[in-house]
C-alpha cells in the first residue's frame, strides 16, 4: 500500500490549560476528498494548520511525503508585502510551475492581476487567495472555509474547479452543498478526537447521531456499574481483603473515568421573541431606481412583500443586494420611485459585518445593553448567564470582551441579541457566516417556522432552498426578477423558461395573475399564439428518465450493501476504492437525472400537457 501524502497520528494540543486535541489523527492519500467537520471551537482550523506544518502540537507525529506539494488556504490570508494580486499568486507557485497559470486563474476568478491586495474587498481577496493555491496544482489542497465572502457564481465555479482537480483535498466548510458534492470521506473532530467515516458528508449526520447514541449508552452503563459498586461498598468490605482492595481501586478508576468524560456539546436553542401581528402589506416598491454612479444597481423595480413571505435576495458581490435590503426596510431613499412600508412592523436586523457589536463590550453588556443582568425574552426576564447557555456560551464568558470572541461566537452573539427583541420582520444579511453546521440547521428551522416575515441575503444554496418561499435575483444590468421557490427552483425556472417575463413583472407574481385571469374565463378575442410542444428528445427523456433513476437507485443500494461490509477495506482495498468512487459518481448521476426529470415535468405542466402516466 502506498504511503499517505500527509498524515497526523496521536496529536495532542492544549491551549490555556484546556485540552483542544487529545489524540487526533488523519490520513491524506492521493486523490482523497476529505471534509473535516465539527462544532465551532472544536479545533478544526488548528488541526488543519498542524497538517500544513504551520502549528506545532504538544505531542504526536506529522508525516509529509518528501515529494508532495501542499498548499494551504487560511480563513484570513496574509497579503502584506505584495504590490499586485498577480505577485501574490505567483509567490505561491513552485519552481517548475508555469507562471501563465497564475494569470489565467486570476482571470477565471474575475481579477486582472494589477489590483493592490490591500485594497480588495473581502470577496476579491478570497478569490485572489484561491487563485494562489489552485494555480500551483498541488498534490494536496488544505482549504479552510473556501467559500467565505464568495458570491453564488464564484461558489459554483469553485465547486466545478475542485471537482476537476486531481489534488487530494481536506476541506473545512459550512457550505453543506459543497461538502455533499465533493467529499468522499468525512472526519468528525469531537471532544479532541477524530472519528472517520469512509463516505461523503451526505451520510455524516445519521452516522454521527449513532455514535452519540452509543456514547450515551456507554456512559449509562458506566453509571450503573458505579452504582452497583457503591452498593457493594456500603455493604462492607471485610471478607477477602485482597480482592476488596482491588475492587475499591477499580471503583476509584470508574469514578475518574466518569468525571473526566467530555460530554457532547449541547445544541444552540433558538427561540425568536414574537412581536405583534403586522399588517397584511409589509413593503411595496413601485418603479424604484437607485444608483451610486453612472449605472444604477437597481432599476425600475416593482415588488410587493406580504406578511408571512420569506424572500431570499441573491446576486453577485456588488450587485446591490444590501442596497435593495435597505430600500425595502426604509433605511435608504430611492433615487426615483417609491417604497411604502406596512403598519405595525417590529423589525430586527442582523448585519453581516457585525457592526452592532462594540469590541469593548462584554458578552453580558451586548445582551443586556449594560443594564443589569437580566434579558427580557418573550416578555419574561431571564438571567443573562442562563440565556447565554442557549447559545453555547459558558458562564465564565459573561465578562469576556467581545474582541476576544471567535468569528462563530460573534455570530452566535449577534443572533442572541437579535432573537431577544420582539419582532415580526426579520432582516438577515448573510446570517450563515461563521456558523457551524449544527447551528445552521437550527437557524434554518427557526427561519422556516418563523411566524412573521423574513428578508434574507445569503450565498448559501442549501439554506435558501430550505427556508425561502421566493427569491429575487439580480440580472446584472440593474434589473431584478422574482422567482417562486428556493435557489434550485430559480435555476430550474431559468433553464426551463422559453419566453421572458413581461417587463416589471416577476414570474412568481405574473404566474398568479395569469392563473386568475384563466380561472375567470376571460377570453381576449385575439388569436392565441401557437403553443410550444415538447420535442422528440424531451418526450423520450420524460419516458426513460424514471427507469434510469430507478436503476441508479438500485445500483446505489447495492453499493451501500457492499460498502457496509467492515472487512472489505482490509481484504480487497482496490474493490473498496472502486466501489467508493462509483458510489460518489452514481450519486452525482442520480441528482442530475432527478433534476432533468423535474425540469421536464415543470415544462410539461407549464405547456398544459397531460402526463402519459
Amino acid at each position: 500500500m502506498a504511503p499517505p501524502l500527509l498524515a497526523l497520528h496521536d496529536i495532542h494540543l492544549t491551549f490555556g490549560g484546556t485540552p483542544l486535541l487529545t489524540g487526533a489523527a488523519i490520513n491524506v492519500e492521493a486523490g482523497a476528498r476529505i471534509c473535516l467537520v465539527g462544532r465551532n471551537g472544536s479545533g478544526k482550523s488548528t488541526l488543519l494548520k498542524i497538517l500544513a506544518g504551520l502549528t506545532e502540537p504538544d505531542s504526536g507525529e506529522r508525516f509529509a511525503h518528501p515529494g508532495a506539494s501542499v498548499r494551504y488556504l487560511p480563513q484570513e490570508p496574509d497579503v502584506t508585502g505584495f504590490e499586485t494580486s498577480l505577485a501574490y499568486v505567483e509567490a505561491g507557485l513552485g519552481p517548475t510551475d508555469d507562471p501563465f497559470t497564475a494569470r489565467r486563474m486570476l482571470e477565471d476568478l474575475g481579477l486582472d492581476g494589477s489590483e493592490h491586495p490591500a485594497h480588495l474587498s473581502g470577496g476579491e481577496a478570497r478569490r485572489m487567495a484561491l487563485a494562489r493555491v489552485l494555480a500551483a496544482r498541488p498534490d494536496v489542497l488544505l482549504l479552510d472555509e473556501p467559500t467565505n465572502h464568495l458570491d453564488l457564481a464564484a461558489i459554483e465555479w469553485l465547486e466545478a474547479e475542485l471537482g476537476r482537480t486531481r489534488s487530494a483535498m481536506v476541506m473545512i466548510s459550512h457550505d453543506r452543498r459543497l461538502l455533499e458534492t465533493l467529499s468522499r470521506t468525512t472526519v468528525w473532530l469531537d471532544r479532541g478526537l477524530t472519528h472517520n467515516l469512509d463516505r461523503g458528508f451526505t451520510h455524516f449526520e445519521a452516522w454521527r447521531d449513532d455514535l452519540i447514541e452509543q456514547d450515551e449508552l456507554a456512559q449509562h452503563k458506566l453509571d450503573r456499574k458505579i452504582e452497583r459498586e457503591n452498593q457493594w461498598m456500603h455493604g462492607g468490605v471485610t471478607a477477602r481483603r485482597k480482592r476488596n482492595v482491588r475492587r475499591v481501586r477499580e471503583l476509584a478508576s470508574l469514578r475518574t473515568a466518569r468525571r473526566e468524560h467530555r460530554h457532547v456539546e449541547g445544541n444552540v436553542t433558538f427561540v425568536a421573541s414574537e412581536g405583534g401581528l403586522s399588517g397584511r402589506l409589509v413593503a411595496e416598491a413601485k418603479g424604484v431606481t437607485k444608483g451610486y454612479g453612472a449605472e444604477p444597481v437597481i432599476k425600475g423595480l416593482t415588488l410587493r412583500i406580504e406578511r408571512g413571505d420569506r424572500l431570499g435576495i441573491i446576486g453577485p458581490n456588488g450587485a446591490g443586494k444590501t442596497t435593495l435590503l435597505k430600500l425595502l426596510t426604509g433605511s435608504l431613499e430611492p433615487d426615483t420611485g417609491s417604497v411604502r412600508l406596512g403598519t405595525n412592523l417590529d423589525m430586527v436586523t442582523l448585519d453581516q459585518r457585525r457592526d452592532e457589536l462594540d469590541p469593548s463590550w462584554t458578552v453580558a453588556d451586548a445582551l443586556t445593553g449594560g443594564r443589569g443582568d437580566q434579558v427580557i425574552v418573550n416578555g419574561r426576564a431571564r438571567h443573562v448567564a442562563s440565556y447565554m447557555k442557549d447559545f453555547l456560551f459558558k458562564p465564565e464568558q459573561t465578562r469576556s470582551p467581545v474582541h476576544v470572541l471567535s468569528g462563530g461566537e460573534r455570530a452566535r452573539l449577534m443572533l442572541a441579541r437579535a432573537l431577544a427583541k420582539p419582532s415580526n420582520l426579520l432582516v438577515l444579511d448573510e446570517p450563515t457566516n461563521d456558523l457551524d453546521l449544527e447551528t445552521l440547521d437550527l437557524l434554518q428551522e427557526l427561519v422556516a417556522d418563523y411566524a412573521g416575515t423574513v428578508l434574507l441575503v445569503s450565498h448559501d444554496r442549501d439554506f435558501l432552498d430550505r427556508v425561502v418561499t421566493s427569491v429575487i435575483a439580480s440580472n446584472g444590468d440593474g434589473s431584478w426578477t422574482e422567482y417562486a421557490g428556493g435557489y434550485s427552483d430559480m435555476l430550474a425556472q431559468r433553464r426551463g423558461a422559453t419566453d421572458g417575463p413581461a417587463a416589471g413583472k416577476s414570474p412568481a407574481k405574473s404566474g398568479r395573475e395569469d392563473r386568475g385571469k384563466a380561472d375567470a374565463g376571460g377570453a381576449t378575442g385575439s388569436a392565441a399564439p401557437p403553443k410550444r410542444k415538447l420535442s422528440f428528445k424531451e418526450k423520450h427523456a420524460l419516458e426513460t428518465l424514471p427507469g434510469r433513476i430507478a436503476a441508479i437507485e438500485a445500483e446505489i443500494k447495492s453499493l451501500d450493501a457492499k460498502l457496509a461490509d467492515p472487512s472489505l477495506y482490509a481484504k480487497n482495498r482496490p474493490a473498496f476504492d472502486a466501489a467508493t468512487a462509483r458510489h460518489a459518481a452514481a450519486g452525482v448521476e442520480l441528482a442530475a437525472a432527478e433534476t432533468e426529470w423535474l425540469e421536464l415535468e415543470m415544462l410539461r405542466e407549464s405547456l398544459g400537457l397531460a402526463s402519459d402516466a
